[in-house]
């Protein structure tokens, strides 16, 4: 049945087994998914190497879109901490402190 609906089911799954090839904790998982996924690569090598290229691009543009939000926010921190400064700086109690 895999073998038949490979083009529907590969890039289905590619994703968890890339996630669980490289960070799964437990061995055994470990061992099914470099299984499963030797299987689909002996079964259809450029619909693997697609997929692999997609996974690829995903995970750079989701490591580039983090990086622009963690930018983003760091923005948004030392811009409100500068404007906390400002409206303490103008309050004549808060100034003294």
């Amino acid at each position: 049945m895999a073998t038949q609906n490979r083009h529907v089911i590969l890039p289905l799954i590619f994703d968890a087994l890339e996630e669980n090839t490289s960070s799964h904790w437990n061995l055994t998982v470990n061992e099914l998914t470099s299984n499963v996924r030797k299987m689909f690569h002996d079964l259809d090598p450029e619909l693997f190497r697609a997929c692999q290229k997609k996974y690829e691009e995903d995970t750079q543009r989701a490591k580039s879109l983090e990086e622009t939000r963690d930018k983003t926010w760091k923005c948004v921190e030392v811009l409100a901490a500068s404007k906390i400064g400002e409206e303490l700086s103008h309050m004549p109690n808060m100034a003294q402190m």
